[in-house]
């Protein structure tokens, strides 16, 4: 397929390139792009928008953030020594100790020295004639390089609700995502969230304890389950160095990169009371058990889901006093686990809190952020405090920040207008030379276990691209067709597709994106490595090569 595009190829002189690669973001993905390219010997810069290293970790210090896969499965594997010498002190670690760990990293690998910080980027254009990219800043300083790599996540473009008078309060307000990095004083504070999702979630139960009260605007109930997390002590830490390459090995064979797999039985093909104890069984286990190690058929499935729904709607009035604020709780449009599932610790209880209340903008709504709190349509709330954990614009939002443009100027975000196109979630045709790691179309999961294998296989691409003299890589129209093509018949048959929820586009905040896509890669990771595997072993013939 080399020669469709020689006759693009520029016969003056090539001016000289400020970098052979250029990453976007200095996240999980970014830092590792950096490591692995320096491998292969490459000039290589990432800009970072931040102060410092760690992308999700960085930005979101909110109280209460944590990951829900557990530590040990959630760090980098590439180093045995790395692996060695950290040690988690807890299952699930919280973020002051995750963002410890990627700055260990950074030291480790000397990474700090090829990071630009409080680099924002703003555009990136593809040059034709060069066959290059040009990176502009949003100071406007501009930068060329040959290959261009997105490491932006696909949770980083944080949305505020769209109410009026979100400029007008005079209190403290803050995004999650953008929490200050100094300490925030709620003692005797009136505090106000707005959110129940995982970062709502995880925000009220830490610090219902400390305000002086607390007020809870829900417009859309979560089934949450407990996380159940504990110290690491010195014997179980052995354990966990000593079975570190079993730990890597399981999450590289079950479906979403955890350490829980799916019960390969039915959920009626055992009798009440054999579900009813699973059930008791995987709610009291740390971690995401309950969502993915459940009976196979409880996400695809309307009745067995129902059970599972049923049961944890129950837990769900055990742990709350009030009645009619268990009953407000739990979800009624959606399906237990057919969205993303927040793990909790205690949760339910803060609502059994003197200084904690509950109030459903579904009755009442927000009419407008006032200079003193909120007024829904019901009261006026003064507030000292408020939070919004009001989440992201997903998977594609980080995308349409920057103006991506790709041959004959085209814009990433217009091609992307009716929802993503890509091929393996790595590359777009149109956009020759830039690869997207955690792009939409590729297998998340858990996200550390992805990002490895996305980062090894855009390496192994642009490794075989230099060792073959190649300066133009792109994916083609009926790649990319056939791929996006795939990744939607895999989502057909998903309760999860048939709900409104970041996993599917939808968020109300953002103007344009109240229609249901298929934004993510629905399929096992093992399969979705293999088809990768298989590019890789032909020599990337797929692509177009020149």
């Amino acid at each position: 397929m080399a020669a469709s595009r020689e006759a693009s190829a520029s016969t003056g002189v090539t001016p000289a390139l400020d970098f052979d690669a250029i990453v976007i973001g200095a996240g999980m993905s970014g830092m590792y792009q950096l490591h692995r390219l320096r491998e292969l010997g490459m000039r290589v810069r990432v800009f970072e928008a931040g102060t410092g290293v760690g992308g999700t970790w960085y930005w979101n210090c909110y109280p209460g953030a944590r990951f829900d896969s557990e530590s040990y499965s959630y760090g980098y594997s590439f180093s045995p020594e790395l692996l060695e010498e950290w040690d988690w002190s807890e299952h699930f670690a919280g973020q002051p100790e995750t963002l410890r760990y990627l700055n260990h990293v950074a030291d480790k690998f000397d990474l700090r020295r090829d990071i630009q910080f409080r680099s924002r980027v703003a555009a990136a254009t593809w040059s034709e004639a060069t066959r290059s990219w040009s990176v502009m800043l949003q100071d406007g300083s501009q930068f060329r390089t040959r290959f261009l790599i997105t490491a932006i996540g696909p949770l980083s473009a944080p949305t505020l609700p769209r109410i009026e008078g979100v400029d007008v309060f005079q209190g403290q307000s803050f995004h999650t995502a953008r929490w200050p990095h100094e300490p925030v004083d709620f003692a005797g504070k009136r505090v106000a969230v707005i959110g129940t999702g995982a970062t709502g979630v995880q925000t009220i139960q830490t610090i219902a304890g400390s305000v002086g009260h607390l007020t809870v605007f829900q417009r859309t109930p979560n089934w949450c389950a407990p996380l159940h997390n504990g110290k690491i002590d010195a014997e179980t830490q052995k354990k966990i160095k000593a079975g570190y390459p079993e730990i890597f090995r399981r999450c590289q064979e079950t479906f979403a990169c955890f350490l829980h797999n799916p019960d390969p039985r039915g959920t009626f093909e055992v009798s009440d009371e054999e579900r009813e104890a699973f059930f008791e069984k995987l709610y009291s286990e740390r971690g995401f058990g309950i969502w993915q190690g459940n009976f196979r058929d409880i996400l695809i499935d309307r009745k067995a889901n129902a059970t599972i729904s049923d049961f944890v709607a129950r837990k769900i009035r055990q742990r709350v006093k009030d009645p009619k604020i268990a009953e407000k709780l739990i979800p009624r449009n959606h399906g237990f686990g057919t969205r993303r599932l927040p793990l909790e610790t205690f949760y339910y209880e803060a609502y059994n809190r003197d200084n904690v209340e509950l109030v459903d903008i579904t009755e009442t709504p927000i009419e407008r952020i006032t200079p003193k709190g909120i007024k829904t349509s019901d009261k006026e709330y003064d507030f000292d405090i408020i939070i919004y954990a009001t989440g992201f614009d997903a998977i594609t939002g980080s995308f349409d920040k920057i103006d991506f443009r790709g041959v004959d100027g085209v814009r990433l975000k217009d091609k992307w207008k009716s929802g993503p196109q890509t091929f393996l979630g790595v590359m777009v045709d149109g956009f020759p030379n830039m690869m997207m790691l955690m792009g939409p179309h590729t297998a998340l999961g858990n996200i550390p276990r992805s990002i490895e294998y996305n980062v090894d296989w855009v390496t192994g691409l642009i490794g075989y691209a230099r060792q073959s003299g190649l300066t133009w890589v792109e994916a083609t129209p009926a790649g990319v067709a056939t791929w996006t093509d795939h990744v939607k018949a895999l989502g057909v048959g998903l309760l999860s597709n048939e709900v409104n929820s970041w996993m599917t586009g939808i968020n109300s905040n953002v103007e344009g994106k109240q229609t249901r896509i298929v934004a993510r890669y629905s399929g096992s990771a093992p399969a979705y490595r293999a088809r990768c595997d298989e590019v890789a072993a032909k020599g990337y013939d797929e692509l177009v090569l020149a």
